[in-house]
């Protein structure tokens, strides 16, 4: 365990995700999402967030746009530091982001009937498709990331793409309910970021890590770059504010 946290001596980075703030405002004003009077606000959100001390700010351009819209990715580009572009490696979304020009690109499955991100991409069986996504981004100045499964065929095909970075995916921790299952996880995660590491990737980690769960995750898996979170930290600013939420995830983050 110590040597864990030796291995993420420094501090982690924070990346909010935002598209609950988008998801809410579509859910009243998806025929005028930019009118004077729709709310709340993704950009909003993304400020005060980044105000509040989050290093990133991430959201998803899906191709349904069921959240986040085109225009809320170019305001939000020009309003912070860092901008992580979640999409779907399709060329479509491709041009989007060679034109958005985000800081990082995270490549991601899409299913029109999911509420979220279900698992992780498949690179094994995609990796000559995925190699020119990440070739044509890369060429944009784009820092390109994919989200796998914490599975060491798919980190293998990730660093074949000529990724720069991989995203762990984190939802079946987050679902594990038994200690024996708990331990489990962690340990595939242990081994991809041993992995990653031997082969030069950043590792990102997210999906499902909320308040009660981050603490054993970034004491356990080293060599942690960033945790990108967003349903945990806005259900809690409901409550508590933006701001707070945000500190009361970075304050996590900083004891560890």
């Amino acid at each position: 365990m110590l040597n864990n946290r030796k291995r993420n001596s420094k501090m982690i980075r924070l990346g909010l995700n935002i598209d609950h703030v988008a998801t809410l405002r579509q859910a009243r004003y998806k025929h005028a999402p930019f009118s004077s009077f729709a709310e709340p606000s993704p950009l909003q959100a993304a400020k005060i967030a980044q105000e509040a001390g989050a290093h990133s700010i991430t959201a998803h351009l899906r191709e349904d746009r069921r959240h986040i819209q085109d225009e809320d990715m170019r305001l939000i580009r020009q309003a912070v530091k860092h901008l992580n572009m979640e999409m779907a490696p399709i060329s479509e979304m491709v041009e989007k982001a060679i034109d958005i020009k985000p800081n990082e690109v995270c490549l991601v499955p899409e299913k029109r009937e999911e509420i979220t991100t279900e698992g992780g991409l498949d690179v094994s069986r995609n990796e000559s498709t995925l190699r020119k996504v990440v070739q044509e981004l890369s060429q944009a100045g784009i820092t390109v990331s994919l989200f796998i499964d914490p599975d060491p065929i798919q980190l293998k095909a990730a660093k074949q793409t000529g990724a720069h970075c991989i995203e762990l995916h984190t939802g079946q921790y987050a679902l594990a309910t038994e200690q024996k299952r708990i331990e489990e996880e962690i340990e595939k995660h242990k081994l991809c970021a041993y992995l990653a590491k031997d082969l030069n990737l950043q590792v990102n980690a997210g999906h499902g890590l909320n308040y009660s769960n981050l603490a054993t995750y970034i004491r356990s898996v080293p060599f942690l770059h960033t945790v990108n979170i967003g349903h945990a930290i806005i259900s809690e600013a409901l409550f508590s504010g933006l701001k707070n939420a945000v500190r009361k995830m970075l304050q996590l983050l900083e004891k560890q």
